[in-house]
């Protein structure tokens, strides 16, 4: 069911300020998805070029480069400069890329924040396709990838893998991250 209805005819005068913030909400959350899946298959084009090794070696390179982009553009337009624990899970709140995942941010007490994701679409499909990649991406990229990110606020909040996959239940959280500052 369309947020808003542009069935008629063409407006050339068109601009995205004029949509309504529904409208807004529901792009963001599609190109959040779009996003996901790009780097999905990315990743498996150089995985089926030249194996897991070097898609690893080359997402993280990706992922390094441009999270310093994003993060810069994000502090700017939220104004997020602190250095503690709660500027990191104020930033997960706003992320895009975070919209595509059920989860859970949480403070648990001032230099100790919780990130929990109920559904993660990139582990299914690794579970699914049963070679064992997630051990590679959960337990190696996820914490790299996640770690970049804290580095730009605070090189001393490190990232503790609470709860990651593998998982033997499969109706149980995909996984649990904690962002301590030490």
């Amino acid at each position: 069911m369309p947020v808003v209805d542009y069935s008629g005819p063409f407006d050339p005068h068109f601009t995205h300020d004029r949509l309504p913030k529904e409208t807004l909400v529901e792009l963001l959350r599609f190109y959040a998805e779009y996003m996901r899946r790009i780097d999905g298959l990315w990743y498996v084009t150089v995985k089926e070029k030249w194996g897991n090794a070097e898609a690893i070696k080359t997402d993280l390179k990706a992922w390094e480069k441009i999270k310093r982009y994003e993060l810069k553009v994000f502090s700017e337009l939220m104004n997020l400069h602190g250095s503690d624990v709660a500027t990191i899970m104020k930033y997960l709140q706003v992320c895009p890329w975070v919209w595509a995942y059920d989860h859970k941010i949480e403070m648990r007490d001032e230099n100790f924040g919780v990130f929990t994701k109920y559904d993660c679409p990139t582990l299914y499909a690794m579970e699914k396709e049963g070679s064992g990649r997630e051990k590679h991406q959960c337990r190696e990229v996820c914490p790299k990838g996640l770690q970049f990110m804290t580095d730009y606020f605070n090189p001393r909040i490190k990232v503790l893998p609470l709860k990651v996959p593998p998982r033997t239940d499969y109706r149980d959280m995909c996984c649990q991250w904690g962002f301590r500052l030490e």
